[in-house]
């Protein structure tokens, strides 16, 4: 496999993507779409009640149908994912946001992930159970994703946004271009693995 990965390598680096942060406009522009879509979901009937079995068995949310019902807990989701999708995108501009967007971000699917065991006919029993999925938990499984993308979202905003304001000596480094960020530093140097030997 290494003579193939050399020249990948040769021409990740030639083009600049290795020094890129198109991966982290990615992940943001990812989770934009996704909470938008989501989002608009929650406003009609039909989503309100596929969420039923999930808001039921869900120990961290189950407390919102006897506080808004059915198509209130709905509608709260609703509100709550395009507010953080909302602010996941005003963070391409203003990092202070997008840490906020990106911790509500990880609180959601923290709560999605911690309903998976608690899931009646979760696991296929005629294939010995765990861990065959079966049900609503492969739709659950994704977020376990989610959840790190969240979490990298969060890393990387919140590194982004001390190094601006330590760098400018106050709190007016909150607004920054996302190029003008690099990745973190470490006395100096960048902590990246370096390409093609030192630099």
């Amino acid at each position: 496999m290494k003579p193939f990965v050399k020249p990948l390598m040769a021409l990740l680096k030639r083009s600049g993507f290795l020094e890129s942060d198109l991966d982290y406009h990615l992940v943001r522009a990812s989770m934009v779409i996704i909470f938008a879509f989501f989002g608009y979901q929650k406003w009609f009937d039909y989503e309100a009640q596929e969420l039923i079995p999930y808001i039921s068995n869900g120990p961290l949310i189950s407390w919102m149908y006897p506080v808004f019902g059915i198509r209130g807990a709905s509608w709260f989701l609703g509100v709550s994912e395009w507010v953080f999708g909302a602010l996941i995108f005003l963070g391409f501009w203003n990092k202070s946001l997008g840490v906020l967007g990106a911790a509500g971000s990880c609180f959601t699917f923290l709560t999605t992930i911690t309903i998976i065991p608690f899931m009646p006919n979760g696991w296929a029993a005629s294939a010995g159970g765990f861990p065959a999925m079966t049900g609503n938990v492969p739709f659950l499984m994704k977020d376990v994703v989610l959840f790190a993308v969240s979490v990298y979202l969060l890393k990387q905003d919140a590194l982004r946004l001390s190094l601006a304001t330590t760098a400018r000596g106050d709190d007016r480094g909150v607004r920054i271009d996302p190029r003008e960020a690099g990745p973190p530093t470490f006395e100096g140097r960048d902590r990246r693995p370096a390409v093609g030997g030192p630099r």
